[in-house]
């Protein structure tokens, strides 16, 4: 009897589920459709975030990468042999131009000088004697009582000793001259660095290291390279006046030195078609040091009142780039876009796009064209000038090789 039971309860239950399944299977196609489709339509409205394009004055820079120069370097080298008797300056001290140095023992030298002034001394005595004899001559040469040889003869021993005093103040100069090279004076304003021999050593002016190495930081140069292609807007714009240059730090986008170009140079490098340029910079803070790499900026235009859209809105396709426009109606609409200027941050749009108008910028994965939207944040184009733009990565392909952030695309798909 319960097995029977059992049997029936079982029975009913395989009924339930078979009308069950019958029910479900005969439902509409639409019900059956997958919550989540291409687009709008029965889904709801794409959720995606905006931004607006607006206009602004975009500056066209031209990147690359260049090595710290001090403006001036100086290797201060003894100019004459001797005992080092004094270091009067600090390892990296600044100093300025005629702060003594180091001193060598002057005795010698003193000695040589001393004894060329006797020298003159003696001479100008024998020249005063002579000249005093010459005006007897004169004298007697007019009444006939000497013969006129005699008075050629003196006035030529005049001459002589004349020009032997010259040569005695000659040797003097010289002399003092060695002895002003026993002071050793640093020949420019800057930074000393390491000291290279030390209080007591013999040095010579043959030593090849020196005493001690000048570099003047304030100012401070760099010289960078930009390929050939863009030597034309170079000059053009330099043409027009002075060009600022911007250095950046280690993370590729703070600005720590700004400063001028001085020269172009006056030929291209046939090895690597690139040009080489030096920017000078004033280096207050002591951010630029010798002989370190940086990535620099060459400001060469400014496009005034361009529409900019953030980079994010741009979209490429089969046909060239296109954004995302939300309309009034809250549905998108596939615009081709002309852009001529782009980095990591912004993109120029020539053609395609008007200020005020809202792009898309997140959220295309779901998109058509016609696609109803949801804007769940409103963003704002960035400001050219408030952000630095950092450069961009193709100029590391070439050892100082510069890239000019632009880009001109096609039209896009439809």
């Amino acid at each position: 009897m319960a097995i029977r039971r059992r049997s029936i309860a079982t029975a009913l239950v395989a009924l339930v589920l078979i009308g069950a399944a019958a029910y479900w299977w005969q439902q509409p196609a639409r019900q059956q459709q997958p919550r989540f489709g291409r687009g709008g339509g029965d889904d709801g409205p794409v959720p995606v975030i905006a931004a607006l394009a607006q206009r602004a004055d975009v500056p066209v820079y031209l990147d690359g990468v260049g090595t710290i120069r001090a403006l001036n370097t100086v290797t201060v080298r003894p100019q004459v042999e001797g005992r080092l008797l004094s270091v009067n300056y600090t390892e990296g001290q600044q100093v300025d131009s005629g702060y003594v140095l180091a001193k060598i023992d002057p005795t010698t030298y003193q000695a040589a000088y001393d004894q060329v002034v006797a020298k003159k001394a003696l001479d100008e005595a024998t020249l005063a004697n002579a000249r005093l004899d010459l005006e007897r001559y004169v004298k007697l040469s007019a009444s006939n009582s000497i013969a006129r040889q005699q008075l050629d003869t003196q006035k030529a021993l005049v001459a002589q000793l004349e020009a032997q005093v010259k040569l005695d103040q000659a040797q003097i100069d010289n002399a003092k001259a060695i002895l002003d090279y026993t002071t050793i004076t640093a020949p420019i304003s800057g930074r000393t660095g390491i000291r290279v021999v030390d209080q007591g050593n013999i040095v010579r002016a043959s030593d090849s290291n020196g005493i001690v190495v000048i570099t003047q930081l304030q100012p401070i140069s760099i010289l960078f390279t930009l390929p050939q292609q863009q030597l034309g807007d170079v000059n053009r714009a330099f043409a027009k006046g002075a060009l600022p240059v911007e250095v950046f730090g280690a993370d590729n986008k703070t600005v720590v030195e700004q400063g001028e170009l001085k020269v172009v140079d006056n030929q291209v490098d046939p090895a690597t078609g690139t040009i080489k340029l030096k920017a000078e910079f004033a280096n207050r803070d002591l951010q630029l040091w010798p002989g370190a790499f940086v990535n620099v900026r060459l400001l060469v235009n400014t496009l005034k009142q361009m529409v900019v859209a953030p980079t994010a809105a741009v979209q490429r396709g089969p046909a060239g780039t296109f954004v995302y426009v939300v309309q009034q109606d809250n549905k998108v609409a596939v615009r081709p876009v002309t852009v001529v200027q782009q980095d990591e941050v912004q993109a120029v749009i020539a053609k395609g796009l008007e200020a005020d108008e809202r792009v898309v910028t997140t959220g295309f994965a779901r998109l058509t064209a016609d696609a109803a939207v949801t804007v769940t944040k409103a963003e704002s184009a960035p400001s050219p000038d408030a952000q630095p733009v950092q450069p961009r990565r193709e100029r590391r392909r070439g050892a100082g090789q510069g890239q000019q952030r632009s880009e001109a695309s096609p039209s896009p798909r439809q």
